[in-house]
C-alpha cells in the first residue's frame, strides 16, 4: 500500500516538472520567434536595422496587452507581479535589456560586434540557467522588471479593459451592504407564516 501511494508521488512529481519544462521549452520558442523578426530587421540595413530591431526586442512584451508576437502565437502574455496588470512598456524594456544591450552595441562595426558577443552570450546563459533552474521558471529579465509570464487566459482581456477582475464578486462585497445597513438599523422584510387557530 505505502509502496503504490509512493509510486503515485513520484509519478506527480514527474508530471509537474515535465509539463513544466514544455512551459520552459515553449517560452524558448516564443522568445526564438521574436529573435527572428529581430535578425529580418537587422538584415534591412545594418545600422538601421540594428535599430528597429532594438526598439522591437524593447518595447515587444507590452504590445497587445504584454504579447509579444511570438507569445502571442504561442499563447502567453507577460504580466506584472504586483497586481497582474499586462506588462507596462517600461518593463518590457527592463525584462528584454538582456538581449538590448549586446544588441545596441551591434550597431557599431567590428568592435561593436565583438562586445556584443562578449556581454551577449553570458547573458543569455544566464538568463536559461535560470529559467530552468528556478521554480518559479522566470528568467533574468523577469527578476529585473518584477513580470512573470503566464498562459493567455479570459481574465487577461478583462484586465485591459478596466474591468474588474475575477477575485471581487457580488458574494464577496455582500458582507459590506449587510454591515451598511445594519448601522442604519434597517430591518430586512420577513415572510411570516399565517398562524393557524385551533380547534
Amino acid at each position: 500500500m505505502k509502496r503504490h501511494r509512493y509510486k503515485k508521488m513520484i509519478d506527480k512529481k514527474y508530471l509537474l516538472k515535465s509539463s513544466s519544462n514544455l512551459a520552459r521549452l515553449s517560452r524558448l520558442m516564443a522568445k526564438g520567434i521574436d529573435l527572428f523578426i529581430v535578425l529580418i530587421l537587422s538584415m534591412i540595413h545594418l545600422q538601421i536595422g540594428v535599430m528597429l530591431a532594438a526598439v522591437y526586442i524593447g518595447l515587444a512584451d507590452c504590445l497587445y496587452g504584454g504579447q509579444s508576437v511570438g507569445k502571442k502565437f504561442i499563447g502567453f502574455a507577460v504580466v506584472s507581479i504586483e497586481d497582474g496588470s499586462p506588462c507596462t512598456a517600461k518593463q518590457s524594456i527592463i525584462r528584454n535589456l538582456p538581449f538590448l544591450i549586446p544588441l545596441c552595441f551591434m550597431i557599431f562595426p567590428i568592435w561593436g560586434w565583438i562586445l556584443a558577443i562578449l556581454i551577449g552570450v553570458p547573458l543569455i546563459l544566464l538568463e536559461l540557467y535560470l529559467l530552468f533552474k528556478l521554480d518559479s521558471g522566470n528568467r533574468l529579465g523577469d527578476v529585473m522588471a518584477d513580470t512573470t509570464v503566464i498562459a493567455n487566459h479570459p481574465d487577461l482581456e478583462k484586465k485591459k479593459k478596466g474591468k474588474t477582475s475575477g477575485w471581487f464578486d457580488a458574494e464577496k462585497a455582500m458582507p459590506l451592504q449587510r454591515t451598511k445597513s445594519n448601522q442604519n438599523n434597517s430591518t430586512l422584510p420577513v415572510k411570516i407564516k399565517p398562524q393557524t387557530e385551533n380547534g
